[in-house]
């Protein structure tokens, strides 16, 4: 069985070919079942792989379905794969700058604009509260580092949304897994915890950083879209609306990425960047 296969970075910065989240997109994953997919998602190895596959009956208004690996496990939406994805289906099916894909949070908009997508996130919701001393101690922060509320927020995939008191808290910031792992199985990604970790370096900028366990470690992604996302469904619970930020993210981990956030008069939570892709090939099985 040959399988095509594509990679690209997404959120990435203009000008610069090692910026934004990498990803792998399989063009036609109609004849895998879900052990060689995830065998496919730890053989590439990076923070998600993704599989498109003809839209089925629940919803065949879609362009394609989309199943999305990490090389643990499924997700049911994450933000890099879903704008990379429409990047690659627009090519493949023809399908022009506004695509619809159904995955397993629901059916996700994307629109684009030349090689910049943005997607409209599903509706948010807050699932817990936590202290914000609490939630510092697991990534290496003081009392008074983390400003509250400090939430597990949802818009597909849960995550602990945490603003710091500073940027330079933001950037001392360093998870400890065995703390990190308590909060495993609350709605967050896998099992898994991840924290998204940001504070404002202006008015209309904003740096973050995401930590999150995998295994018996702690890791940090280059771009989030789904955390970003999700801190915009944060801004709407704390009744913040009428939001565009620019935020930057991974510049710890050597990737710099650029990820646009937008909250309408409305809470309607949109998230966008640009995707270009790097490279294709094919895998044999």
């Amino acid at each position: 069985m040959r399988l095509s296969f594509r990679l690209l970075n997404v959120f990435a910065n203009e000008g610069d070919p090692f910026s934004g989240n990498p990803l792998c997109v399989f063009e036609d994953a109609a004849e895998l079942d879900e052990d060689q997919m995830q065998g496919l998602a730890r053989q590439f190895n990076l923070s998600e792989t993704t599989f498109v596959l003809p839209p089925d009956g629940e919803h065949p208004e879609a362009d394609a379905r989309v199943r999305i690996f990490t090389p643990n496990y499924e997700m049911a939406f994450a933000g890099h794969p879903t704008l990379g994805t429409a990047h690659v289906v627009r090519d493949l099916f023809d399908a022009g700058d506004r695509v619809r894909l159904s995955m397993a949070a629901g059916v996700i908009p994307v629109r684009a604009h030349g090689d910049e997508w943005v997607l409209t996130a599903n509706e948010g919701a807050v699932e817990r509260e936590f202290e914000p001393g609490e939630i510092a101690h697991t990534i290496g922060l003081a009392d008074g580092d983390l400003l509250g509320p400090v939430q597990q927020v949802s818009t597909g995939s849960g995550q602990i949304i945490a603003q710091a008191a500073s940027v330079e808290a933001v950037r001392r910031a360093e998870g400890d897994a065995t703390k990190m792992r308590r909060y495993a199985g609350m709605g967050t990604r896998g099992g898994e915890t991840l924290v998204y970790l940001w504070a404002p370096t202006g008015t209309d900028t904003v740096e973050a950083r995401a930590l999150f366990t995998q295994g018996s470690a702690v890791v940090e992604d280059p771009a989030t879209g789904s955390a970003c996302s999700n801190l915009g469904a944060w801004l709407v619970a704390q009744g913040r609306t009428a939001v565009s930020w620019r935020v930057h993210q991974g510049a710890q981990v050597g990737r710099p990425s650029t990820l646009d956030l937008t909250v309408s008069d409305e809470g309607v939570v949109q998230v966008g960047g640009l995707v270009r892709q790097v490279g294709a090939g094919a895998v044999h099985l």
